[in-house]
């Protein structure tokens, strides 16, 4: 008597004399039945089993892909994400009427054959040859099964999709190959456990589990007869029989899956007629997918971290590992991101910025000394419908990563320009005649021997009462353009991209640092988390380190789990404690009598630099406590919307400053992302007020400076003022000029083409 395995059906052997007794019978005739004409291949019977034989006997089954969810750094989630929407379930967590539905309808005799129904494929024959075509097929449910691997295999890939279901014998031979494999190797339960698991049910529902939510909003446990027969009917055709968008089409199939259980016994008659007329009972959970379903208006974080494990090596050796990785998903991804300081940056930019303004505003969190990315968000909303003002663009971060080209900081670099000056020894004292309006000085030292050499480039300071000397904490107070020019000329251009590239500021479009002086004024376009991550450092008193989303990783591959490498934060010292130390009390003046008066915190010590651009098409503020760094940018992101005589967030403004909008943004979302935390001091250093000298000596100095040549217009692709100062601004702040043009390129890079003419403006302003 036959050997038969405790599975059911015949033993390896048996399968392939029935394949060959198969092909022999029906020849030709089993084209789109179990397989196409033999001879399509040059397969004649006699060497059919050889060519069989010949195949690789393991089927390699690929993981299923499953939903990815995206956690903040409490364990709440913020979004799922998934190429395919699957939750992996046993065989017990399925319902007994889902399991004996699918089997009525697809392959009623599962039970009593093996990979290939030869009663089946006979019955298709005949009722094929009858129709005088091909209405009815016989693969098993094995075989579809096998098929579905293919399938998942493929991906996302159209040709391998097309491959892995393509109406030939060549694939028809290889699936029942590995069928009669698989039909040894697991035996009846599990294959359908596989199969229930691995099988599209439309509306973006992969597996049962996810089928059952989608349509009903509940557990494939708890599926109810007739919930079950709908489900299993949508197999054949998951678009015709789409409960969601044709009712009585659906009706009819799950109908007719009812008819099939009652024939074959699962359920009685009477239980059939009972549930036919029952209705459809539908409580449709719509697909909710990707980014823009993140809550806390953290899509864009969210999509950060997306780009972050597509991009960095420790999750692949190439880009197309890593995404296969991504799509496979099943992946439980602990992020950095705090829901209190989420929160308050999102109602913060909400109190301020409209959705619909003419500018927006992006703002970004970081924890200093361990470079976690605590908060990120914008004004525009996450999405692709432009009438509703959506972007997917992120206005936080680089272009490699999913934002744009930057923004220029304007004022905000200074900090920088002063790290420089003070790590190189200069004393806080350092008076520079610092007069109103002035060339560039020329020539300047650049890095690698060179030297920034242009004549007659003028710049000037915010208003004309603005006349020095000034020494480094009053210039940093009122944010006085020419000292800091002064102080770049004398201490030379490498020193400034040096303690910059130390402090992690990168340009935006990746490309290096400019050697210009012109980038004491802030004309290096760059993002609120680059500046975020760079004025971190003064708050961890020299530290920089490299800012990181992802705090750990679980995958889930089958019923088991395991953990994944992620990226670490590398800290490294940029400057001296004493350094960072004297900065941070530069920048505590500027909070309580400079330009930002209007950022300082009310119940804890803070540190901070405005910023606003040539033209007023950018406006920042960068800032920090012990325990927090925040950059806050506005402006409008296509580069052409100048802040002058505007309406942001319902308030009509005749000029921005860094110190009015973007100010109050940051006092806000940091007041409530600290509120309940402890409220740590600075480690601050004494810097005497320096010795001015008399009024003679000040009208002396009043038109002093070192003359000579500028280093080039602004780099954002606009034309300037010609020259002339255009009038005060409030709290210090106000108009800095522009000049003739600048060089090409806007500051939006790649995405807007600049339109400058190269030639004379300093570039930056100064607020």
């Amino acid at each position: 008597m036959p050997k038969k395995r405790s599975g059911g059906g015949l033993s390896p052997t048996q399968q392939a004399a029935k394949f060959l007794g198969v092909s022999v019978l029906a020849g030709a005739v089993l084209a789109g039945i179990a397989l196409p004409a033999v001879g399509a291949l040059g397969l004649a019977a006699k060497g059919s089993v050889e060519s069989f034989d010949e195949l690789p006997a393991n089927l390699k089954t690929p993981p299923l892909s499953q939903r990815t969810t995206i956690l903040d750094a409490e364990g709440g989630t913020i979004a799922s994400v998934y190429s395919r929407d699957r939750t992996v379930v046993g065989l017990k967590d399925i319902s007994p009427y889902m399991q004996k539905a699918i089997v009525a309808i697809e392959d009623s005799r599962f039970y009593q054959h093996g990979a290939v129904d030869l009663k089946g494929v006979l019955r298709a024959l005949n009722n094929n040859a009858r129709n005088g075509g091909v209405s009815e097929g016989a693969s098993t449910l094995t075989q579809q099964y096998v098929k579905n691997v293919f399938v998942e295999e493929a991906g996302d890939d159209p040709t391998k999709v097309a491959q892995a279901t393509q109406q030939t014998i060549g694939r028809k031979i290889r699936e029942l190959k590995f069928a009669i494999q698989v039909e040894e190797e697991l035996g009846k339960q599990k294959i359908l456990e596989n199969y229930l698991n691995i099988t599209f049910f439309g509306q973006q529902a992969y597996g049962v589990e996810a089928a059952a939510k989608r349509y009903f909003s509940k557990n494939a446990k708890d599926l109810n007869l007739q919930e079950a027969a709908l489900l299993a009917g949508l197999v054949q055709s998951p678009t015709r029989y789409d409960p969601v968008n044709d009712e009585a089409e659906a009706t009819k199939r799950r109908n007719v899956v009812l008819a099939r259980m009652a024939e074959v016994g699962d359920i009685s008659r009477a239980e059939a007629d009972k549930a036919q007329k029952a209705p459809l009972g539908l409580k449709v959970s719509r697909p909710k997918n990707g980014c823009i379903t993140a809550v806390k208006g953290a899509s864009f974080f969210c999509d950060y971290v997306r780009a972050v494990f597509l991009n960095d090596p420790v999750f692949g050796k190439t880009k197309e590992a890593r995404a296969k990785v991504w799509n496979q998903g099943g992946l439980t991804i602990r992020t950095t991101l705090d829901p209190q300081a989420q929160k308050s940056v999102q109602q913060s930019i909400k109190d301020h910025v409209h959705t619909s303004d003419d500018v927006a505003t992006a703002a970004t969190i970081v924890q200093p000394g361990t470079g976690k990315i605590v908060a990120m968000g914008q004004s525009r909303p996450y999405g692709v419908d432009a009438k509703q003002y959506e972007t997917t663009l992120n206005l936080s971060v680089n272009q490699a990563m999913g934002g744009g080209a930057g923004f220029q900081p304007g004022s905000t670099f200074k900090p920088i320009v002063a790290a420089a000056a003070l790590e190189g020894g200069m004393p806080a004292t350092k008076q520079y005649s610092s007069p109103y309006k002035m060339d560039y000085p020329t020539p300047v030292a650049a890095c690698d021997g060179k030297r920034w050499n242009e004549k007659n480039v003028e710049l000037t300071n915010e208003n004309e009462s603005e006349v020095g000397p000034y020494d480094m904490k009053e210039a940093t107070a009122k944010s006085v353009n020419t000292y800091y020019v002064q102080m770049i000329s004398d201490i030379g251009i490498c020193p400034v991209t040096q303690m910059a590239e130390k402090m992690g500021v990168q340009r935006a479009n990746g490309k290096k640092l400019e050697q210009t002086p012109s980038i004491a004024l802030g004309v290096t376009e760059v993002t609120p988390l680059t500046m975020a991550s760079a004025y971190a450092t003064f708050a961890s008193r020299g530290m920089y380190c490299t800012p990181v989303a992802i705090e750990s990783i679980s995958q889930r591959i089958g019923n088991k789990s395991k953990s994944l490498p992620v990226p670490k934060s590398t800290c490294s010292r940029a400057m001296s404690e004493t350094t960072a130390d004297t900065v941070t009390t530069l920048l505590k003046g500027v909070v309580e009598d400079g330009t930002g008066k209007e950022a300082g915190l009310d119940s804890r010590p803070s540190a901070g630099k405005t910023g606003t651009t040539d033209e007023r098409f950018a406006a920042w503020f960068v800032g920090y406590t012990p325990n927090l760094a925040g950059a806050v940018w506005v402006g409008d992101p296509k580069h052409e919307r100048r802040m002058v005589d505007i309406t942001i967030g319902g308030v009509p403004y005749d000029k921005v400053f860094g110190g009015a909008v973007p100010g109050p943004i940051w006092k806000g979302m940091m007041s409530g992302a600290l509120e309940g935390k402890p409220a740590p001091g600075f480690s601050l250093v004494n810097i005497p007020d320096a010795d001015k000298g008399t009024d003679k000596d000040k009208d002396k100095n009043k038109d002093k400076g070192d003359g000579g040549n500028g280093p080039g217009g602004r780099n954002d692709g606009d034309n300037g003022d010609d020259g002339n100062n255009d009038g005060g601004g409030d709290d210090g702040d106000g108009w800095g000029n522009g000049g003739d043009g600048g060089f090409p390129g806007g500051a939006w890079g790649d995405l807007f083409q600049g339109q400058g003419n190269g030639g004379n403006g300093p570039g930056g302003r100064r607020d």
